[in-house]
């Protein structure tokens, strides 16, 4: 068949990715596997083999995965102007419908009916989270020498410790752990190395942020483009980002709106990093949701657009290998510790920890959508503050 010209082929990129946008539904993976059903079996844009060396890339890169597959499948079928309209419409949705339910929220967020609906979806949020890390866990920590970095993320987090600083710490351990093994392979010719490694993190374990008090647009902006700009692995762990500069440091949001934030995330469709808009519009209204959604996902189009060049190093690479190794790791800890933290903040009675334990069978022991037990969470916690007699 005659090759699409470029305006055809922006339409179908634009078609595809602005419906996945709004129907997206269940996280990264299920993301994943939608695109893979459109572009493989239906429209076979690609073969599977290619398919799987572009999911493979994006673990390469920091930032939300699905959104930056979307970006390469539009780079891949319209060149950069793919790229940005399918990285564009598939954010746009989400993002669109967050900042509905932050105006909602901040409307009506104090008045009961609000706050007994997210009663219930709290412990589904937390149940979720460790369903994700189960599986995570199981990838990423198969070698002992992977527990090291994932239990001194743990630790440190717990001790105050910025997790941005414990991220780019873990990479830089992780590859001078590689020089080490390499040095003693070659008869320690290299071991010069070695003195090194205890002191790899240590800049990043005695660096703490300032606190700021009011909110600015550019210290948001700022903040939330660091985010997009170090943040490996899945999307849960933004709460470890999102907790250590907004609720510790900057002190603009609570520990309760930072759950009601990822539930919010849990029920809509698209990136989990459309929290960053719900935050935004909670601390500033509109102007500061959208900026936090450019901040977020500004860095993940640049890396996209740059990964050609990077992909041959980052694959051949042993240290770059390692780094990604220990970084997967260390994001863990990040996760176990920050589920942990939250689980304390909304895991406070008979009903919250029934839920919990009802979730938690759910989440392991079927496939369902993410979006139903979120939903059902939320209408049984009303349901049982009504029967209470709280209405």
């Amino acid at each position: 068949p005659v090759e699409a010209d470029l305006s055809t082929r922006l339409r179908e990129v634009a078609s595809l990715f602005l419906r996945l946008g709004v129907f997206a539904f269940g996280g990264p993976a299920a993301h994943i596997a939608m695109m893979r059903r459109e572009v493989v079996t239906g429209r076979r844009w690609m073969s599977d083999a290619e398919f799987l060396d572009m999911v493979g890339a994006t673990s390469l890169i920091p930032g939300p995965n699905s959104t930056e597959m979307a970006m390469h499948l539009g780079s891949r079928r319209a060149g950069w102007r793919g790229l940005l309209v399918a990285g564009t419409l598939f954010i746009l949705p989400a993002a669109a419908i967050v900042a509905g339910l932050a105006y909602a929220y901040v409307r009506f967020g104090s008045t009961p009916a609000v706050d007994w609906v997210l009663y219930g979806v709290k412990p589904v949020v937390i149940a979720i989270v460790i369903g994700a890390l189960w599986g995570l866990g199981r990838v990423a920590l198969k070698r002992p020498v992977s527990w090291v970095p994932a239990a001194g993320a743990v630790a440190l987090y717990l001790l105050g410790v910025n997790e941005v600083f414990l991220v780019l710490g873990a990479g830089v351990l992780g590859a001078a752990a590689w020089a080490a093994r390499r040095a003693v392979r070659s008869g320690g010719r290299s071991l010069a190395v070695i003195p090194w490694i205890p002191f790899a993190g240590v800049p990043a374990m005695g660096t703490q942020l300032e606190g700021v008090s009011g909110y600015s647009a550019g210290t948001l902006f700022l903040s939330f483009l660091k985010i997009g700009a170090v943040l490996y692995g899945s999307g849960y762990v933004l709460l470890a980002f999102l907790r250590g500069d907004f609720v510790e440091r900057l002190g603009w949001i609570t520990e309760q709106q930072l759950l009601d934030a990822v539930a919010v995330g849990q029920v809509t469709p698209g990136p989990v990093f459309t929290t960053a808009t719900f935050i935004g519009y909670v601390v500033g209204g509109l102007p500061a949701a959208a900026l936090a959604t450019v901040g977020i996902f500004l860095p993940s189009f640049v890396f996209v657009a740059l990964l050609s060049r990077i992909l041959p190093f980052a694959r051949e690479s042993g240290p770059a290998r390692s780094a990604l190794d220990w970084i997967n790791a260390a994001s863990l800890g990040l996760m176990g510790a920050v589920t942990y933290q939250l689980a304390v903040a909304s895991i406070i009675d008979p009903f919250t920890i029934a839920t919990l334990v009802v979730a938690t069978a759910v989440v392991f022991g079927t496939r369902v959508n993410a979006v139903w037990p979120v939903l059902v969470g939320g209408v049984a916690g009303a349901l049982y503050r009504l029967a209470s007699g709280a209405w």
